[in-house]
């Protein structure tokens, strides 16, 4: 069995719930109101290879999530119930789709929700998570076995020539962690070992998802058709946008033989509403002015009014 400590980026304050509550009651020994508690979340540990070419595999994320409901927040690594700051009282495997690992796999992360009673003694903590100076963390657990990517044998049972980091026939050899044993704790640290484990901001959805997507996925079902008719409200602006800028270039044109349209098209389209309302009332003028075209038609030569045939387009 190996242990392991990995560091992760990420705090940021959240809104008690009572569902938090809830949650954070069941750890408790007595019964904590929302006035008395601070929440964050943390992104406690991702499938991307790490500094030290490693990383989780989805499935050891999903049994760490298992392992580290309950456990204590300390600084360093140091295993001493002095420094215990916090608690994870919820964890969930956050999905990122189109956001693709260096192993082409789809990105995910174990995130975690912690709290921490609002006292004297944890005030300069919770301004420092506020204003990103307590960020970094790594967890500390076990894991029952190494793979290596190039040959996939278990490292834990012995070494097997590769060495981490390097590249054999272009293949870059990693350790992949499987099989979750424990979960110690979790650590605030200096320097992360997951460079792409970012902050988890309050009331943000995960990266790479969309607003619709994020509300479809929570059940927000009053704000999501909320968002649906702004989205038909938008699609309305822009095309009374669209036509609006058609009629200005129809215009500019006319008034003016010699422009190039395209280039005043594309000028058109960095224009405001507003703008585009004022000049075309003064192309409007232009055109209004202009001299009304002379005819187009005549009559040949020496035809007779009566010939029907006798003017010339």
């Amino acid at each position: 069995m190996m242990d392991v400590k990995k560091s992760a980026a990420g705090v940021a304050g959240t809104a008690v719930s009572q569902e938090d509550l809830r949650e954070i009651n069941a750890l408790a020994k007595g019964e904590l109101t929302a006035e008395q508690v601070y929440t964050f979340a943390v992104r406690l540990c991702d499938n991307e290879v790490d500094r030290d070419f490693e990383r989780f595999s989805r499935a050891a994320l999903e049994e760490l999530g298992e392992l580290f409901l309950g456990r204590s927040c300390i600084f360093d690594h140091q295993w001493s119930a002095k420094e215990q700051t916090a608690r994870i009282y919820r964890t969930e495997v956050v999905e990122e789709p189109g956001i693709p690992t260096e192993t082409g796999e789809s990105y995910c992360y174990l995130k975690g929700y912690a709290y921490m009673l609002r006292s004297e003694k944890n005030a300069e903590l919770i301004a420092e998570i506020e204003g990103g100076i307590k960020k970094e963390v790594s967890v500390g657990c076990s894991m029952k076995r190494q793979i290596c990517s190039i040959c996939g044998r278990d490292r834990s049972e012995g070494p097997c020539g590769h060495v981490p980091g390097r590249r054999y026939d272009g293949r870059l050899c990693y350790v992949t962690l499987e099989g979750a044993a424990d979960a110690y704790e979790w650590s605030f640290v200096a320097v992360p070992a997951q460079r792409e484990a970012g902050v988890v901001r309050k009331g943000l959805h995960p990266k790479g998802e969309g607003l619709k997507s994020y509300l479809e996925r929570t059940g927000a079902r009053g704000w999501l058709c909320e968002l649906e008719t702004l989205e038909k409200e938008a699609q309305l602006g822009r095309s009374y946008l669209e036509g609006l800028r058609k009629e200005l270039v129809r215009l500019a044109c006319t008034a003016d033989a010699d422009l190039d349209g395209d280039l005043f098209a594309a000028v058109v389209r960095r224009l405001e509403e507003r703008e585009i309302l004022e000049l075309r009332r003064v192309y409007q003028k232009r055109v209004a002015a202009m001299p009304l075209p002379g005819v187009q038609i005549c009559r040949g030569e020496g035809a007779a009014a009566e010939d029907g045939g006798a003017f010339l387009v």
